[in-house]
């Protein structure tokens, strides 16, 4: 597992269909819609890479995150924490992705991370 190559990416909004048709358009990228909150993203060999996500009033962040990976979510957010991060996303279960967690970073940047 590298942690210095991203292993995904989400882009939380709130029009989903709308940006999912911008990046469709835009960047040729093969869309799944799984349901009304959520699609999957990727290239022309259907391999998803990343995702597009609705955004609400309860959303942990809007924009894009990328996610890398590590051996434990739960280990690396607390090393965030020791070096001046903040948790935005407990860690929590994707299907068919393991684990993920997203934290901000010292200058406010959503990051997100991934484990198995």
């Amino acid at each position: 597992m590298r942690s210095n190559v991203p292993a995904w990416f989400d882009i939380s909004t709130p029009d989903s269909e709308r940006t999912r048709t911008f990046y469709k358009e835009l960047l040729g990228w093969n869309v799944t819609v799984l349901d009304e909150t959520y699609a999957l993203v990727g290239g022309a060999d259907g391999e998803p890479t990343g995702g597009i996500g609705q955004a609400g009033s309860g959303s942990p962040y809007t924009g894009v995150v990328v996610y890398f990976p590590v051996e434990d979510v739960e280990v690396a957010l607390q090393q965030v924490e020791k070096l001046g991060g903040t948790r935005r996303l407990d860690p929590q279960s994707v299907p068919g992705r393991g684990r993920i967690a997203v934290f901000i970073d010292p200058d406010g940047n959503p990051v997100g991370l991934v484990s198995p």
